[in-house]
């Protein structure tokens, strides 16, 4: 695999991306692109390098990139929100359609864990990708909180979101909090975060309590049909502790066709290394369903609609 640093602006903010190229990339072009994207306190240098570097091998450009305020990008530090991480991956797409070697009508979206979410709303709201694979998200942010809290703990978040918002219009500037004051890992997460994702540059900084608020406010379910026609991937671990296997059926059932439910055989990332036999299977799933999304999006009929 190739990689080429590069940088991009998302709403004033310049952001760290690396391009990742096959090695025996063909000199005729353009070609297909994938964008992937990781999820809350992830990086670049690990989910979406990991998959580049096995979608490379299956000849695919791929894009890795760091969320306004992550790692060495631009932005306000320990500010996460749903919203503005979904308009860096719009900007994201609007920069690969600028590469020369890229096909503009077959660029895909992946978004693991909270990126599954974004990809979705991203996907909806650009209308001009050929296909989007949602792994392991939730995609109702009231449910899933409400799903791993009691209802002592749940009432206890909704009073610190309300006085947090108060804060942010008397004071201005939202409380910065634990970093997973209100995403509780599970044991089995717990575990593979203080083994591989802790040591990576930037990870666990403090959180500002509106990322709560903006978790509350997502409801994929509502404009999942947006992507239409462009086809849904729902890849989901059969036993996903951390963001249950429901989060997934429910998103399948809200969507349109042409839509896919694939159950990895696991829980949210105890299959996340690169020769991992599940991970390398979810990859050849992967592979299937942007090669034939990409077939469909580059008929003359769909580049007319698009």
């Amino acid at each position: 695999m190739i990689e080429k640093e590069t940088t991009f602006f998302s709403e004033g903010s310049r952001l760290k991306a690396t391009l990742y190229y096959p090695d025996d990339l063909p000199a005729g072009g353009p070609h297909p692109a994938l964008i992937v994207n990781s999820g809350y306190q992830g990086f670049n240098e690990f989910y979406p390098k990991m998959f580049a570097k096995n979608m490379t091998k299956r000849g695919y450009i791929c894009l890795g990139f760091d969320y306004r305020g992550m790692a060495d990008s631009e932005g306000a530090k320990g500010t996460v929100l749903i919203e503005q991480q979904v308009e860096d991956i719009r900007n994201a797409i609007t920069f690969m359609q600028s590469q020369e070697d890229v096909d503009d009508h077959r660029i895909g979206l992946i978004g693991w864990g909270m990126g599954a979410a974004n990809v979705v709303l991203a996907g909806g709201k650009a209308r001009n990708v050929a296909g989007v694979a949602a792994l392991n998200g939730f995609y109702d942010g009231e449910r899933w909180l409400k799903s791993i809290h009691t209802f002592d703990e749940w009432t206890k978040i909704l009073d610190e979101v309300h006085m947090d918002r108060t804060r942010r219009v008397i004071e201005g500037e939202s409380q910065l909090g634990a970093t997973f004051a209100h995403y509780p890992l599970d044991p089995a997460t717990e575990d593979y975060v203080g083994k591989e994702l802790s040591q990576v540059y930037g990870f666990g900084h403090p959180t500002r309590l509106q990322f709560t608020e903006s978790i509350i406010d997502v409801k994929v379910e509502k404009t999942v049909k947006d992507l239409a026609p462009a086809p849904l991937f729902i890849g989901h671990g059969s036993r996903n502790t951390l963001h249950p296997y429901d989060e997934a059926l429910s998103l399948y059932e809200a969507a349109s066709s042409p839509k896919t439910l694939y159950t990895i055989d696991g829980r949210h990332n105890d299959f996340m290394y690169g020769d991992h036999p599940e991970f390398m299977t979810l990859c050849d799933r992967l592979q299937e369903f942007f090669d034939s999304a990409f077939s469909a999006s580059a008929s003359p009929a769909r580049s007319v609609s698009a």
